[in-house]
């Protein structure tokens, strides 16, 4: 009997030991599934930018600027501008394997005609976004609230920083947010987080650039201006402003050929693992952009060596 007993301890275990190891190799097969569907399943590109997502996110015939992704990288959401119809912001979500088709948000529902800029916050809780009716006259920053499986009804951010008109929100991972006042000449400005509140703004003391996005840590600020190292040229390029020991900028850095082109390249974000630079370039003949992205060793580079 106690043999009996030894015997079917041991297989009991084995049946156990056999469905953990089953149950681990679905997981991380699972888990493998999931990361090569990252980024609609796109190679990701090293110095050399690529569009991203051709025919799913940059769609040619259509103007698409910056886009936003969520902590986990499996929401996302962009800025797209069809012909005859109002700015408007459009997400997709990674369901199992497969990506939804990208479609409208409406955060306002109807209450503005115009969405853009949205920013996804590192704790995943929030989308902050402009909201408008007619341009430069009534920009203003709001955010929708995560629910269980959707969004709460769009709020129109109480802090000081909505006193002018502002738009191109983003922010830090310690909840700071930064973006572009352009009441004040199209400079950057940032408010501190203040336990979630944010009670004060002041300006970024940069020489030069707007549609600013700073990076997670805050060790380095993107900005676009109209190209600095040719006086010929009238297209936008993309600057880098790192942060000194001191709390002060650099003063803006082009980013660099790679990037920079002849064409107009705007609207910077870092996506929240800080692996990737997205920016915009209006190659298309009717001014139109699409979506690029390339490797943030790219600013890496451009590091100043005491930095």
């Amino acid at each position: 009997m106690r043999n009996y007993n030894f015997t079917f301890l041991v297989l009991l275990l084995a049946l156990l030991l056999n469905a953990c190891k089953n149950k681990k190799q679905h997981s991380i097969a699972s888990d493998s599934s999931t990361t090569e569907n990252l980024y609609f399943g796109q190679k990701p590109p090293g110095l050399i930018p690529e569009v991203f997502a051709p025919g799913i996110v940059s769609i040619n015939g259509r103007n698409e600027s910056n886009i936003s992704f969520s902590p986990d990288l499996d929401e996302v959401y962009f800025t797209v501008n069809k012909k005859d119809e109002e700015v408007s912001i459009y997400f997709s979500k990674l369901k199992g394997n497969k990506w939804t088709p990208a479609k409208r948000a409406n955060f306002t529902n109807g209450r503005k005609k115009e969405e853009l800029y949205p920013f996804v916050s590192f704790d995943n809780k929030r989308i902050y976004f402009t909201a408008l009716d007619s341009i430069f006259s009534d920009e203003k920053i709001w955010y929708v609230n995560r629910l269980e499986d959707s969004w709460s009804d769009a709020i129109q951010l109480d802090s000081p920083l909505n006193d002018d008109l502002i738009f191109y929100i983003n922010q830090a991972k310690n909840g700071d947010l930064f973006y572009t006042n352009l009441s004040k000449k199209w400079k950057m400005y940032y408010a501190q987080n203040r336990k979630g509140k944010f009670p004060e703004v002041q300006e970024v003391e940069i020489e030069f650039g707007h549609h600013g996005f700073i990076s997670p840590s805050q060790d380095y600020l993107l900005v676009y201006a109209r190209n600095k190292e040719n006086e010929k040229r009238k297209d936008n390029d993309i600057y880098v402003c790192f942060k000194e020991e001191d709390g002060t900028w650099t003063k803006p850095i082009s980013i660099g050929n790679e990037v920079n082109s002849n064409f107009g390249e705007g609207c910077p974000s870092i996506t929240p693992d800080g692996k990737y630079l997205f920016f915009t370039r209006a190659e298309d003949e009717g001014g139109l952009s699409n979506l690029y992205w390339v490797s943030t060793k790219i600013i890496d580079k451009l590091r100043p060596i005491e930095l």
